[in-house]
């Protein structure tokens, strides 16, 4: 729920009596707290606030923030703890335990799958559908319990509802979907907290009899291994909070145990990402050249093969981040593909580079073979994938003003009643029949009674005008009714509102040392998350962006670009999301060849 960055809506300080109400329901939230830790969690005097926020895809949630750390959150009336909170009181709900590689997944917004659970000897805990559990990991530096070899981490790092009972789990042969996680360490909820790691806690104590039986047992299991192999296949699948979680301090960074060796997290040291990074980059480049780009192509600008090529060739899941390369840059990269003699690169204009020539029978090109999508990747993110964006279905409307009532009233349209043209000049065409005021010479004209006249004739036309052609009268109708749009998103009830409705606005702004930075304003209009533009505009431009509140806009937020990037701004827009051109102004802004961004 938290593996994108929400929007805050209020911040406001905890009421008394709303204090006392958050005590009452965490006391029946969580019956095992005693009245002590109820008071500790909910203090009375300290400040406690309320915050109310909208997480990324909508859902309304209230976050309660005590000592600068969220402690619990509300949604749809339901009572959660934190990680936070559940570091203090880490016996608060049943935990399950499953694997750190399975972690990024779930930062990254992935559900717990029941092939990921590891099997204590004890079983697993007892918890019927739609429990609250708490889900910690195998390996880790901080406080542990020896359980069959393993290291089990008592500080919990993930909260999740439970999708099935503990019997169904075991009768299902732990396969499918086990947990709908709602918020986990290194998400953004958590780091809107002061960020801390898990904290050292006082593992359980296991009886001597249970000591003995399991010191010997320091080797996984055939399916435990091939579960720890599953997982390390999904982890190369990995979506792009994943990277961002990699770069923060993960859990699977700390030593491990000698009996758990095999699963090394060497892969998420920087060393190991660059690598990574670095063959997808190639990756993309060959893809890119062997399936995409045509002779007819060239000369092709290199920011134009990056955007529109390069980055629809990356495997889904997975972000292609030159950044994160040991090339750094582009150019850099595409000099050494030069030097291989797999394209050819020139300037043809001041500042601007473009591909001329591609070598189509260089080996690297003939023996690339074009991966196919990961059957694993698909399953693993089947339960979390975001619905694709569909355009909104934008229709123009009229609104009935009060100096128009009495030409609509017969009709049965009142002050206020929306229409649309076609419903319009059909009410304005039966009431000219009704009222016999077709003239009866030139069938092409209309007499205009005192409620005609009142309506669309200006004052110093009133005894002037006496008759007016079909469209004429149809155009005038029009005019003089109010404007307003009807806004459709998929899957939602149909939003109508008065006015016009506001274009996409893009707009170049200059900032400190003239540089130049790309704006644009009304993204949420059109169903659009300036979130997750920002996001795919950072990824595409290889530019730094920002989502700030658009002044003088009440709830709305503006995305910020680093550079002109009016370009691949438009190209989002007008071909990814098939927006109509005429709701976006400002693409003649667009950086013309041959000048510098």
């Amino acid at each position: 729920m938290f593996a994108k960055a929400f929007r805050v809506k209020s911040n406001t300080a905890i009421k008394g009596s709303d204090r006392r109400k958050l005590r009452a329901d965490v006391t029946t939230a969580f019956p095992t707290l005693g009245t002590d830790q109820v008071s500790e969690l909910v203090p009375g005097k300290e400040e406690l606030n309320i915050v109310k926020l909208y997480a990324h895809k909508g859902d309304a949630v209230t976050v309660y923030v005590s000592g600068g750390n969220p402690i619990l959150f509300e949604l749809e009336k339901n009572l959660y703890p934190t990680v936070y909170t559940l570091w203090s009181y880490p016996d608060l709900l049943p935990t399950f335990t499953t694997w750190p590689l399975v972690l990024e997944k779930l930062v990254g917004g992935a559900d717990l799958m029941l092939p990921g659970l590891v099997m204590p000897p004890a079983g697993l805990p007892q918890v019927q559908k739609g429990d609250l559990c708490a889900i910690s990991l195998v390996g880790n530096r901080f406080s542990m319990t020896l359980v069959s070899g393993f290291l089990l981490l008592r500080a919990p790092v993930a909260i999740g509802v439970a999708a099935m009972s503990t019997a169904e789990m075991l009768t299902s042969g732990l396969k499918g979907r086990g947990f709908s996680v709602l918020h986990t360490y290194q998400d953004h909820l958590w780091r809107s907290g002061n960020k801390s790691s898990p904290p050292s806690i006082a593992p359980l104590a296991l009886d001597s009899a249970d000591l003995s039986e399991e010191k010997g047992s320091v080797q996984m299991d055939s399916t435990l291994q091939g579960d720890m192999r599953h997982m390390t296949l999904e982890g190369e699948e990995e979506n792009g909070e994943v990277h961002q979680a990699r770069e923060d301090k993960s859990l699977s960074e700390a030593p491990e145990d000698t009996s758990t060796r095999g699963l090394n997290q060497d892969s998420t040291d920087s060393k190991t990402l660059q690598e990574q990074m670095d063959e997808l980059l190639q990756q993309c480049f060959l893809h890119a050249l062997k399936c995409r780009v045509k002779k007819a192509d060239l000369p092709l600008l290199t920011s134009t093969f990056l955007g529109s090529h390069m980055f629809s060739c990356c495997p889904e899941g997975r972000q292609l981040d030159i950044k994160k390369s040991s090339y750094k840059k582009l150019s850099k990269f595409l000099q050494q593909m030069q030097q291989e003699q797999i394209i050819q690169v020139k300037e043809l204009s001041k500042g601007v580079e473009s591909i001329v020539a591609v070598d189509w029978k260089h080996p690297r090109i003939t023996s690339f073979v074009i991966p196919e999508p990961s059957p694993t990747s698909q399953t693993i993110q089947e339960g979390s994938r975001e619905q694709p964006y569909h355009p909104p279905d934008i229709k123009p409307l009229y609104c009935v003003p009060a100096s128009m009532t009495l030409l609509f009233q017969e009709s049965g349209h009142k002050k206020g009643s929306f229409l649309e043209g076609s419903e319009v000049r059909t009410i304005v065409i039966n009431y000219a029949k009704k009222n016999d005021l077709v003239d009866a010479d030139n069938k092409n004209l209309v007499r205009l009674d005192p409620i005609l006249c009142d309506c669309i004739l200006e004052k110093n036309e009133q005894h002037t005008v006496m008759k007016l052609p079909w469209d004429s009268l149809l155009t005038r109708c029009l005019e003089k009714l109010q404007p307003a749009y009807q806004v459709t998103l998929p899957g939602q009830e149909p939003i109508v509102k008065k006015g016009r409705i506001c274009p996409i606005d893009i707009t170049l702004a200059q900032r400190a040392s003239n540089k130049k930075v790309t704006v644009v304003r009304n993204l949420e209009a059109y169903g659009l998350d300036p979130y997750s533009v920002a996001a795919i505009l950072q990824q595409r431009c290889q530019a730094s962006t920002t989502v700030n509140p658009a002044p003088g806009a009440k709830d709305s937020l503006q995305v910020q670009i680093q550079g002109n990037q009016v370009h691949h701004l438009g190209w989002l827009l007008l071909e990814e999301y098939q927006l109509p051109r005429k709701h976006i102004q400002g693409l003649e802004k667009a950086l013309k060849p041959g000048k510098k961004k």
